[in-house]
């Protein structure tokens, strides 16, 4: 059964970092892309950012140069350092694993990310 399970979320303030986790069972990471996305109140769920098991990694514009993504293959875990945090940043934040070929999709619950003064 695959499982993925984000954590590190919570509040921070503006200019400030957090640090994402996200553990997944049930999978190996050779053949997945994972990625965070992040969906804001009352807007769609974005890419924020993915890498693939020979460390490949993609942004989004909004935050290149602020967050790096980064995996640990020998704990399945994938990272999202966040850093000069700000308040758009604000966010239900997501993990995904993606199939390399058959493009199937498991998704974590999300976690909480607030940017506020």
């Amino acid at each position: 059964q695959v499982q993925v399970v984000e954590s590190g979320g919570g509040l921070a303030q503006p200019g400030g970092s957090l640090r994402l986790s996200c553990a997944a069972s049930g999978i190996s990471f050779r053949f997945y892309i994972m990625g965070w996305y992040r969906q804001a109140p009352g807007k769609q769920r974005e890419l924020v950012a993915t890498i693939t098991s020979g460390d490949v990694t993609n942004y989004a514009d909004s935050v290149k140069d602020r967050f790096t993504i980064s995996a640990d293959n020998s704990k399945n875990t994938v990272y999202l350092q966040m850093n000069s945090l700000k308040p758009e940043d604000t966010a239900v934040y997501y993990c995904n694993a993606i199939h390399n070929w058959s493009k199937r999709a498991y998704w974590g619950q999300g976690t909480q990310v607030t940017v506020s003064s």
